[in-house]
């Protein structure tokens, strides 16, 4: 089977064209798309447009995502901010409140905000690598619908909640991680479903706590809630590790923002996500020295990359590295896109009366 390769541009213009047929703002349907494409350059096609239609077009559809949403101010201090995205699109409501927290952060010399009554937003990174720009360090996390078990459960109950952070460097590319609380995010299983491969032993497990490697049944046992889930980061040895961090997300993202996506309750397909994030800016020049800082970081990454490495592999690489490499080679070549994505698409495409680039 191969991929069929897009370029980025025809991409984003597409996606945003397809979310304003179901009436997103402008502004929303350009950032969404923006956010979408950017997950699919750097080699994360399980946050990409192959999730266009179902977590984002169909629930604008059905009034389950606010069109008209306005991201709202609920309480605000010289350092920090508590929004209401109002049941928005959860891409446009984050970018705002980082932009609003790299200002602060000018002064303040760091902000965190805290979102509730949003949706998805994609991939994390994408919010804390907008401090790149601004000499700053990003933060972002948000937690999710129940998908991975608790160290000793069996029913999936915790958020993949994903944390990113982004530090800037000088000649080395950022240091930008980005990595879900669970094994794998459940997009990862969702891809291997449509390529109709196994999941690695480790991924998942099944209602009665045995390993599971049936991408489709698990997430249909996610979907009916009749039990099993992904398992926390650490697996089985160490699971207690991702559980605490999930769990730490979904009080920042849940308790403290005000938001009930992964508050005990199951995820109900009639209802609103109710997803909660949180984004943080931090001014590296009110801590050091700008240069002083990207050249320390430099320091530290070259030491990384001129580690002993095992057999197979050219170099040590550090967090980012493996996007950025990807992007590099998705922008010159063009985005692989799935043959079944291509078909959704080109489909959704002819129902909303959007011509499509493929």
């Amino acid at each position: 089977m191969i991929d069929l390769r897009v370029e980025a541009e025809d991409l984003r213009a597409y996606a945003a064209a397809l979310l304003r047929a179901v009436g997103a703002a402008e502004d929303s349907a350009r950032i969404t798309a923006d956010v979408l494409v950017a997950s699919d350059l750097r080699g994360h096609e399980s946050h990409g447009v192959a999730r266009l239609e179902k977590y984002y077009v169909r629930p604008l559809q059905a009034g389950l995502i606010n069109a008209d949403a306005k991201l709202t101010v609920l309480h605000e201090t010289a350092a920090t901010i508590a929004f209401d995205a109002m049941n928005g699109l959860g891409h446009p409501s984050t970018k705002y409140a980082m932009d609003a927290c790299i200002a602060k952060a000018r002064t303040a010399g760091l902000c965190i905000a805290s979102i509730r009554h949003s949706n998805h937003y994609g991939i994390a990174a994408y919010y804390a690598m907008q401090a790149l720009e601004h000499d700053m360090i990003g933060f972002c996390c948000t937690d999710a619908g129940p998908l991975a078990v608790p160290t000793g459960g069996l029913v999936g109950l915790l958020g993949s909640n994903p944390i990113a952070f982004a530090a800037p460097a000088g000649l080395e590319q950022p240091f930008v991680l980005d990595m879900a609380t669970s094994v794998v995010p459940v997009g990862k299983v969702e891809v291997k479903a449509r390529r109709e491969t196994p999941l690695p032993a480790g991924w998942a497990v099944d209602a009665y706590g045995n390993p599971a490697t049936d991408a489709a049944a698990v997430l249909n046992g996610l979907s009916l809630g009749q039990g099993g889930g992904l398992m926390p980061l650490g697996g089985a040895e160490a699971g207690h590790k991702g559980f605490g961090l999930s769990a730490m997300v979904d009080i920042l993202c849940g308790v403290l923002a005000g938001a009930s996506s992964n508050l005990g309750r199951g995820y109900n397909p009639g209802e609103p996500t109710d997803v909660g994030h949180m984004v943080a800016a931090i001014d590296i020049a009110a801590f050091c020295p700008v240069d002083e800082f990207k050249a320390n970081l430099d320091s530290y990454i070259d030491v990384l990359h001129q580690q002993p490495t095992a057999p197979g592999v050219d170099r040590v690489r550090v967090a980012g590295e493996p996007e950025f490499e990807a992007e590099q080679k998705r922008l010159r070549d063009g985005i692989p896109l799935h043959d079944g994505v291509v078909t959704s698409l080109r489909a959704l495409g002819g129902e909303l009366r959007v011509a499509s680039p493929f």
